[in-house]
């Protein structure tokens, strides 16, 4: 018996893991689904963008999923939100995402797993800010979730990222938000799920090789 992935979701679809259906009508409704993230090509961001002073702000919020059609285990929600918060440009140094107290087995599928956050996000610098030790150089950069998966496995995402949008994202320096997601309980949306901003980031490390220099 091989060991179970501590990232999958019980039932129902995936989340950023590997995927488990709810029924076999459900694969083959989505074998023709568009892969939102197949596209070649750069997106939107990806070419050089006019840099502009940002600082680090701290954030805090807690985050529990509900979902009807794809569960997580609490340890896997745990990892793919922290992946999620690092493609947006959350600092990787102090990045803190801790699981909430979970009943059961941290590798098996939970009813309402959820995860408690604290990180820093890059805020444009205030006029009035004379500290300039504190700013950094930033750009809009152009980011697409899920962001690594289509197919079954996007659509599987709908109610993981809908509800990402609203509890988390607010928390980043974001414009241009769209979400494409129709969630319907015990349903995967055959036309696959869809969460792309433009959010302020900077090279982290190119950052971190400046500061190493200076030591």
């Amino acid at each position: 018996m091989s060991k179970s992935n501590s990232r999958k979701p019980a039932h129902g679809s995936v989340g950023l893991g590997t995927p488990l259906l709810t029924t076999a009508a459900a694969v083959i409704a989505l074998l023709g689904a568009p892969a939102w993230g197949a596209d070649k090509g750069g997106q939107p961001g990806s070419e050089a963008a006019p840099k502009e002073l940002a600082v680090w702000t701290t954030k805090e919020v807690q985050f529990t999923y509900m979902g009807f059609t794809t569960f997580y285990s609490c340890d896997g929600l745990r990892d793919d939100v922290r992946q999620m918060l690092l493609l947006l440009g959350a600092r990787k140094d102090d990045l803190h995402v801790y699981e909430l107290p979970c009943s059961g087995a941290p590798d098996r599928p939970n009813p309402f797993p959820g995860v408690k956050i604290k990180m820093s996000v890059l805020t444009p610098a205030p006029s009035t800010d004379s500290d300039v030790s504190k700013m950094v150089q930033a750009q809009w950069k152009t980011v697409k979730l899920p962001y690594r998966e289509s197919g079954i496995n996007a659509a599987g995402q709908c109610e993981l990222l809908e509800q990402f949008k609203k509890t988390v994202l607010p928390l980043f320096t974001a414009r241009n938000v769209d979400l494409v997601a129709t969630c319907v309980p015990h349903q995967l949306s055959p036309l696959g799920t869809k969460l792309q901003a433009d959010v302020l980031v900077t090279n982290q490390k190119e950052r971190q090789a400046s500061a190493a220099e200076t030591r």
